[in-house]
């Protein structure tokens, strides 16, 4: 049985208000080594540690213009954020490819650029391009991988330098906090 979100978590104090929560980690509490249906359709609880669904953020971002706010907490509370001024998925047959990633501005570190035109992968639907090893096994999680990742929001909540940890490069260890929030502009 897949699990899906029928609720959406809104932001309204951080950057001005108005943004649509998709993925948010915190304790550890929800298990995001999951499979293509489950990212596609979503899990979780918007009161704790969700993923919103592929098919409802592409449903969401395909019309007009979405701008991205990626914040990043490590375990000894150091805060982080990047944002792009646009953000879209591909569809579903593109295999909700990141196709739209726009100007980075935070503190940190643009490094979401590497994984733009990636496909996401899980560990049932491998789409890095990495020929050699199947990147959301060995990692233990879910994104949008390239050769293998530079960020991977989607690990195993760890305050380990374990490269299955969840990861932002300029982190020392995994991270204790992301969210992932979108806006219409």
């Amino acid at each position: 049985m897949v699990e899906t979100l029928s609720m959406f978590f809104c932001e309204l104090e951080s950057f001005d208000g108005g943004w649509l929560v998709f993925q948010q980690r915190y304790n550890g509490s929800v298990d995001f080594y999951r499979n293509w249906m489950a990212y596609r359709n979503g899990f979780g609880d918007v009161g704790g540690e969700f993923w919103l669904g592929l098919e409802k953020i592409y449903q969401l971002t395909k019309e007009g213009t979405w701008e991205l706010i990626v914040e990043l907490k490590d375990f000894h509370d150091n805060y982080k954020y990047a944002r792009y001024s646009e953000f879209g998925l591909g569809t579903e047959r593109e295999k909700y490819a990141l196709s739209e990633l726009g100007t980075y501005s935070g503190t940190a570190g643009d490094y979401l650029k590497y994984h733009k035109g990636m496909k996401f992968s899980t560990f049932d639907n491998e789409n890095d391009v990495d020929d050699s090893r199947h990147c959301a096994e060995e990692f233990h999680g879910a994104w949008w991988f390239s050769n293998c990742y530079y960020t991977h929001l989607n690990g195993q909540h760890s305050d380990s330098d374990d490269t299955t940890a969840i990861k932002w490069p300029n982190s020392k260890s995994g991270l204790k906090f992301t969210r992932m929030m979108i806006r219409k502009v």
